[in-house]
Protein backbone atom coordinates (compact mmCIF):
# COMPACT_ATOMS: atom_id res chain seq x y z
CA UNK A 1 0.00 0.00 0.00
CA UNK A 2 1.85 3.29 -1.43
CA UNK A 3 1.66 6.51 0.93
CA UNK A 4 0.17 9.71 -0.53
CA UNK A 5 2.10 12.73 0.18
CA UNK A 6 0.31 16.08 -0.38
CA UNK A 7 3.21 18.28 -0.90
CA UNK A 8 3.60 22.08 -0.90
CA UNK A 9 5.02 23.94 -3.74
CA UNK A 10 6.22 27.17 -4.19
CA UNK A 11 3.68 30.07 -4.60
CA UNK A 12 6.55 32.09 -6.39
CA UNK A 13 10.23 31.70 -5.12
CA UNK A 14 11.81 28.18 -5.94
CA UNK A 15 13.67 28.41 -3.58
CA UNK A 16 10.36 28.05 -1.04
CA UNK A 17 10.42 24.52 -1.54
CA UNK A 18 11.49 22.65 1.64
CA UNK A 19 14.12 20.16 1.50
CA UNK A 20 11.51 17.49 2.64
CA UNK A 21 9.18 18.57 0.08
CA UNK A 22 12.08 18.34 -2.54
CA UNK A 23 13.71 14.19 -0.99
CA UNK A 24 10.00 13.45 -1.61
CA UNK A 25 9.60 14.50 -5.34
CA UNK A 26 12.39 12.76 -6.16
CA UNK A 27 11.69 9.43 -4.50
CA UNK A 28 8.02 9.22 -5.43
CA UNK A 29 8.06 7.57 -8.61
CA UNK A 30 4.23 9.40 -9.91
CA UNK A 31 4.06 12.76 -9.06
CA UNK A 32 -0.33 13.81 -9.23
CA UNK A 33 -0.23 17.13 -10.92
CA UNK A 34 -2.30 19.96 -12.31
CA UNK A 35 -0.53 21.02 -14.63
CA UNK A 36 2.00 18.75 -15.76
CA UNK A 37 3.62 21.12 -18.18
CA UNK A 38 4.53 23.73 -15.08
CA UNK A 39 5.33 21.39 -12.57
CA UNK A 40 7.53 19.79 -15.03
CA UNK A 41 10.02 22.84 -14.86
CA UNK A 42 10.06 23.01 -10.86
CA UNK A 43 10.65 19.13 -10.54
CA UNK A 44 13.55 19.24 -13.60
CA UNK A 45 15.20 22.02 -11.23
CA UNK A 46 15.76 19.57 -8.45
CA UNK A 47 16.43 16.79 -10.88
CA UNK A 48 12.93 15.02 -10.32
CA UNK A 49 12.09 13.09 -13.03
CA UNK A 50 9.15 11.76 -12.06
CA UNK A 51 5.96 9.52 -13.94
CA UNK A 52 2.85 12.21 -14.16
CA UNK A 53 -1.06 12.07 -13.89
CA UNK A 54 -2.11 15.38 -14.70
CA UNK A 55 -5.47 16.58 -12.07
CA UNK A 56 -7.15 19.58 -13.89
CA UNK A 57 -9.88 20.65 -11.63
CA UNK A 58 -12.69 19.45 -14.42
CA UNK A 59 -11.63 16.27 -14.60
CA UNK A 60 -10.56 15.07 -10.93
CA UNK A 61 -13.10 12.68 -10.34
CA UNK A 62 -12.08 10.54 -13.41
CA UNK A 63 -8.69 10.50 -12.69
CA UNK A 64 -9.51 8.85 -9.01
CA UNK A 65 -8.88 5.52 -9.89
CA UNK A 66 -6.01 5.78 -12.19
CA UNK A 67 -4.50 7.77 -9.03
CA UNK A 68 -5.39 4.59 -6.57
CA UNK A 69 -3.92 2.43 -9.29
CA UNK A 70 -0.77 4.28 -8.46
CA UNK A 71 -0.75 4.06 -5.04
CA UNK A 72 -1.04 0.30 -5.15
CA UNK A 73 1.99 -0.36 -6.51
CA UNK A 74 4.17 2.83 -4.36
CA UNK A 75 4.13 6.44 -3.03
CA UNK A 76 2.42 9.24 -4.75
CA UNK A 77 2.75 13.02 -4.52
CA UNK A 78 0.07 15.27 -5.01
CA UNK A 79 0.82 18.93 -6.02
CA UNK A 80 -1.00 22.04 -7.42
CA UNK A 81 0.24 24.42 -9.62
CA UNK A 82 1.48 26.60 -6.91
CA UNK A 83 1.09 26.62 -2.82
CA UNK A 84 -0.67 24.05 -0.78
CA UNK A 85 -3.08 21.09 -3.09
CA UNK A 86 -6.51 20.69 -2.56
CA UNK A 87 -6.71 24.70 -0.67
CA UNK A 88 -8.72 26.08 -3.92
CA UNK A 89 -7.43 23.68 -5.95
CA UNK A 90 -7.45 20.10 -7.25
CA UNK A 91 -6.63 17.41 -4.76
CA UNK A 92 -9.55 16.88 -2.54
CA UNK A 93 -11.13 14.11 -3.85
CA UNK A 94 -7.79 12.36 -4.41
CA UNK A 95 -6.88 12.70 -0.94
CA UNK A 96 -10.21 11.35 0.27
CA UNK A 97 -10.84 8.42 -1.98
CA UNK A 98 -6.92 7.34 -1.02
CA UNK A 99 -8.37 7.16 2.97
CA UNK A 100 -10.92 5.58 1.95
CA UNK A 101 -8.94 2.98 0.28
CA UNK A 102 -6.77 2.30 3.23
CA UNK A 103 -3.84 4.23 2.14
CA UNK A 104 -1.39 6.27 4.52
CA UNK A 105 -2.12 10.36 3.60
CA UNK A 106 0.64 12.22 4.68
CA UNK A 107 0.73 16.22 4.78
CA UNK A 108 4.67 17.60 3.77
CA UNK A 109 3.11 21.82 4.50
CA UNK A 110 5.00 24.74 2.74
CA UNK A 111 4.35 28.05 0.78
CA UNK A 112 0.52 28.85 1.25
CA UNK A 113 -0.62 32.10 -0.32
CA UNK A 114 -3.39 31.75 3.19
CA UNK A 115 -1.07 31.51 5.76
CA UNK A 116 1.53 34.29 4.17
CA UNK A 117 -0.94 37.46 3.69
CA UNK A 118 -2.88 36.74 6.92
CA UNK A 119 0.85 36.81 8.72
CA UNK A 120 2.28 39.20 6.86
CA UNK A 121 -0.86 41.84 6.64
CA UNK A 122 -0.55 42.84 10.11
CA UNK A 123 -4.17 42.68 10.97
CA UNK A 124 -6.48 40.93 13.08
CA UNK A 125 -6.62 37.64 11.93
CA UNK A 126 -5.88 35.10 14.37
CA UNK A 127 -9.33 33.58 14.03
CA UNK A 128 -10.51 33.96 9.89
CA UNK A 129 -12.96 32.60 7.75
CA UNK A 130 -11.44 31.26 4.30
CA UNK A 131 -13.60 32.41 1.24
CA UNK A 132 -11.25 30.70 -1.70
CA UNK A 133 -12.30 32.15 -5.01
CA UNK A 134 -15.55 34.35 -4.29
CA UNK A 135 -18.80 33.59 -6.40
CA UNK A 136 -19.46 35.39 -9.57
CA UNK A 137 -23.03 37.20 -8.47
CA UNK A 138 -23.12 39.74 -6.13
CA UNK A 139 -25.89 38.59 -3.83
CA UNK A 140 -23.98 35.58 -2.84
CA UNK A 141 -20.95 37.29 -3.01
CA UNK A 142 -22.43 39.73 -0.39
CA UNK A 143 -23.83 36.92 1.75
CA UNK A 144 -20.73 35.34 2.19
CA UNK A 145 -19.07 39.07 3.35
CA UNK A 146 -21.63 39.40 5.37
CA UNK A 147 -20.18 36.29 7.64
CA UNK A 148 -19.71 37.22 11.58
CA UNK A 149 -17.99 40.08 11.93
CA UNK A 150 -15.71 38.94 14.92
CA UNK A 151 -13.98 36.63 12.43
CA UNK A 152 -11.22 37.92 9.86
CA UNK A 153 -11.85 37.04 6.35
CA UNK A 154 -9.94 36.06 3.19
CA UNK A 155 -10.33 35.08 -0.21
CA UNK A 156 -8.31 34.71 -3.41
CA UNK A 157 -9.31 37.06 -6.37
CA UNK A 158 -8.47 37.77 -10.12
CA UNK A 159 -6.69 41.27 -10.51
CA UNK A 160 -9.27 42.22 -12.92
CA UNK A 161 -11.71 41.76 -11.09
CA UNK A 162 -10.32 42.82 -7.77
CA UNK A 163 -11.91 46.95 -8.23
CA UNK A 164 -15.41 45.48 -8.93
CA UNK A 165 -15.28 43.31 -6.05
CA UNK A 166 -13.66 45.38 -3.49
CA UNK A 167 -16.58 48.15 -4.64
CA UNK A 168 -19.20 45.41 -3.71
CA UNK A 169 -17.98 44.26 -0.25
CA UNK A 170 -17.52 48.10 0.52
CA UNK A 171 -21.38 47.79 0.82
CA UNK A 172 -21.08 45.51 3.49
CA UNK A 173 -17.36 45.93 5.37
CA UNK A 174 -17.69 49.61 5.67
CA UNK A 175 -14.74 51.09 7.27
CA UNK A 176 -13.25 47.70 8.26
CA UNK A 177 -9.14 47.61 7.33
CA UNK A 178 -8.35 45.63 4.43
CA UNK A 179 -4.84 44.43 2.78
CA UNK A 180 -4.24 43.44 -0.63
CA UNK A 181 -1.52 41.24 -1.29
CA UNK A 182 -0.26 40.76 -5.19
CA UNK A 183 2.42 38.11 -6.31
CA UNK A 184 3.55 36.84 -2.72
CA UNK A 185 7.52 35.90 -2.65
CA UNK A 186 7.40 36.85 -6.57
CA UNK A 187 9.86 39.78 -7.77
CA UNK A 188 7.17 42.23 -8.00
CA UNK A 189 5.54 41.52 -4.16
CA UNK A 190 3.58 44.32 -3.55
CA UNK A 191 0.91 45.55 -0.59
CA UNK A 192 -2.00 47.53 -0.50
CA UNK A 193 -4.20 48.92 2.96
CA UNK A 194 -6.85 50.52 3.72
CA UNK A 195 -10.84 50.49 3.20
CA UNK A 196 -12.48 48.40 0.69
CA UNK A 197 -13.80 51.51 -1.03
CA UNK A 198 -10.41 52.93 -0.96
CA UNK A 199 -8.73 50.06 -2.88
CA UNK A 200 -11.86 49.53 -4.79
CA UNK A 201 -10.78 53.23 -6.43
CA UNK A 202 -7.60 52.78 -6.61
CA UNK A 203 -7.45 49.50 -8.51
CA UNK A 204 -10.51 51.03 -10.39
CA UNK A 205 -7.59 53.85 -11.79
CA UNK A 206 -5.27 51.37 -11.77
CA UNK A 207 -5.46 47.43 -12.39
CA UNK A 208 -2.55 45.70 -10.59
CA UNK A 209 -1.16 42.39 -12.03
CA UNK A 210 -0.74 39.05 -10.91
CA UNK A 211 -2.70 36.79 -8.53
CA UNK A 212 -3.74 38.53 -5.65
CA UNK A 213 -5.14 37.76 -1.81
CA UNK A 214 -7.38 40.12 -0.19
CA UNK A 215 -7.53 39.88 4.09
CA UNK A 216 -10.44 41.74 5.92
CA UNK A 217 -9.56 42.41 9.57
CA UNK A 218 -11.66 41.01 12.14
CA UNK A 219 -14.26 43.43 14.27
CA UNK A 220 -14.31 43.92 17.70
CA UNK A 221 -15.31 40.76 19.87
CA UNK A 222 -18.44 40.97 21.65
CA UNK A 223 -18.44 40.90 25.41
CA UNK A 224 -19.11 37.31 27.01
CA UNK A 225 -21.92 37.08 29.01
CA UNK A 226 -19.67 36.72 32.24
CA UNK A 227 -17.85 39.86 31.20
CA UNK A 228 -21.02 42.32 30.98
CA UNK A 229 -22.05 40.74 33.99
CA UNK A 230 -19.16 40.85 36.06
Amino acid sequence: MGTLHVVATPIGNRRDLSPRAAAILGQVGVVVAEDTRHSGLLLSSIGAHPRYISLPGEREEERVGQILDALAVGDVALISDAGTPAVSDPGRRVVDAARQAGHSVMAVPGPSALVAAIAASGLRADRFIFLGFLPRTRSRMLRLLQADPEFALVFFESPHRLATTLGHAAEVLGGRRVAVAREISKLHESWYSGSAAELAALFEASSPRGECTVVVEAGPRKASRRSRVG
